[in-house]
């Protein structure tokens, strides 16, 4: 497809919508990995960084038949590629456009930042595929838009603002449940709102008894980490419906979306055995999405983990086959009906389907970090607090971080010490609790953020067990220990 036809197609969110249009699945599958083939043949030739990159490892891309065989293009994630060249580097022609770019930023689990450059025309796209979600999933009626995710440098917030402004009636509030609730109650029940954040912080937010929820139409819209069906179901007795979006800052916001079907077929997959065999990948039960094959080809490698492309030539910084280390896979429709036929089903006994798009499972990291409240919290992070904490560190042996949700979908976060063999109690006796996440706060920015999110009475806690018992009677020396663990 040429850039004129890309460009009239994305003229207007009606005319967007071609792509999205039933019985073009095959060709709009095929498209994308032509156009993710020449994404790779234009970055290895303008991009200084991808030139490095390769190496002379691959120079051309061989057919297989119609199709480039693109599995043999090297992958790249931000230790090999992000980090060991520089903003300009990765950039087409080796600088940065001086006009029309924004510059977005991540902490990264080192704690250092990462900063990521998108153009005007990569923005434009973004944003009339974040239109046709949005309109997917409330249709086409005016809307009340508040942003409740965190505003300043960070991807979602600016960018979620930025891209739906010209659609709907627009306040960003960031995380902040004093302002959303005297903005529901200023504004009243008349609107048709959409509340988008964390889930951990909708949770809070609908917990506030300062509202008659029964009043008002409002949509919850959540990012950042996966939801569980029983958070969903415990939001849904306030929010009219809940709906999440998938992306990174690394890549870009709403690369693919949750809608009515996508939702009735993850809650199908929880309760049919048949089907959970059979989709399931990592023992544990994946959000489903639907995301436009033409503007991002998707692929898992042997380690389960999701390699996307970005499938546009007009981005600043081109991403071929990037690992954001995201554990997942796609299904394309005819696979899923195959499926569904073989544990006889159809499409029409999951709901109605909107769009022939690839589905997209995740799962989540797969770098062993803990999602709250919209940070990612890793083992490594954990390690250097505990053992540079003079107090205890001579008397813990290992540590766990633990993640709890309860009966009201109160989500919690604690933090397991193992004592060393023969102590029988910390000596150290200060507020342990506050001085290891405040640590915490200053060592991950995300974190940092997060906190002021989580509600009064639902703090991240220490608890200190024995050694070999309470979480630690799991591990066994000749293993790895369980660093990350659930009840």
């Amino acid at each position: 497809m040429s850039k004129l036809t890309r460009k009239m197609l994305s003229y207007s969110e009606h005319t967007y919508r071609i792509f999205f249009v039933r019985g073009l699945e095959s060709a709009r599958w095929q498209f994308g990995i032509w156009k993710a083939w020449r994404v790779f043949e234009h970055a290895r030739v303008a991009v200084p960084a991808y030139k490095k990159f390769l190496n002379e490892r691959v120079t051309t891309v061989p057919l297989s038949g119609w199709t480039p065989v693109l599995d043999i293009i090297p992958s790249m994630d931000k230790e090999s590629y992000v980090k060991k060249y520089t903003i300009e580097e990765r950039c087409v022609d080796g600088k940065i456009p001086s006009r029309g770019v924004m510059i977005d930023e991540s902490s990264g689990t080192s704690g250092s930042p990462n900063n990521w450059v998108r153009g005007p025309k990569e923005r434009e796209a973004v944003r009339f595929g974040l239109h046709t979600a949005v309109h997917f999933a409330v249709g086409n009626k005016p809307i009340f838009y508040i942003d409740a995710f965190a505003l300043g440098p960070w991807a979602t917030g600016m960018n979620v603002a930025m891209s739906l402004v010209d659609i709907v009636m627009l306040k960003t509030t960031g995380p902040d449940l004093s302002k959303i609730i005297n903005t529901l109650k200023l504004f009243g029940p008349s609107y048709h709102y959409v509340i988008a954040g964390y889930p951990p912080f909708l949770k809070s937010l609908c917990d506030s008894e300062e509202i008659d929820w029964s009043q008002y139409d409002i949509v919850a819209s959540f990012g950042g980490e996966g939801m569980s069906e029983g958070m969903r179901a415990y939001l849904l007795r306030k929010f009219k419906f809940v709906y999440g979006n998938y992306g990174a800052s690394d890549l870009e916001i709403n690369v693919a979306s949750e809608n009515d079907f996508t939702i009735a077929l993850r809650q199908k997959i929880m309760s049919h055995e048949g089907l959970y065999k059979k989709i399931v990948r990592h023992n544990s039960l994946p959000m489903v999405f639907q995301y436009n094959s033409f503007d991002y080809y998707i692929e898992t490698n042997q380690g389960g983990e999701l390699l996307v492309t970005l499938c546009r030539m007009e981005n600043i910084s081109p991403k071929v086959r990037y690992n954001i280390h995201d554990l997942g896979h796609v299904m394309r429709l005819p696979e899923l009906e195959r499926i569904l036929r073989e544990e006889g089903l159809s499409l029409d006994d999951i709901g109605l389907l909107p769009t022939d798009l690839p589905f997209l499972f995740h799962y989540g990291r797969s770098d062993m970090s803990v999602a709250f409240f919209g940070s990612k919290i890793t083992p490594s992070e954990i390690e250097e607090i505990v053992f540079a904490h003079e107090g205890i560190r001579g008397d813990v042996a290992s540590f766990s971080i633990i993640t709890t949700e309860d009966e009201h979908a109160n989500k919690r976060l604690t933090l397991a010490l193992e004592l060393a063999q023969g102590k029988e109690k910390l000596s150290y006796e200060g507020d342990l609790a506050k001085e290891l996440f405040d640590a915490l706060r200053v060592r991950n920015q995300d974190f940092r953020e997060a906190s002021k999110m989580i509600p009064a009475g639902f703090e991240p806690g220490v608890e200190v067990s024995l050694f070999g018992e309470g979480p630690f009677a799991v591990n066994d020396i000749r293993l790895k220990k369980h660093y990350i663990q659930q009840r």
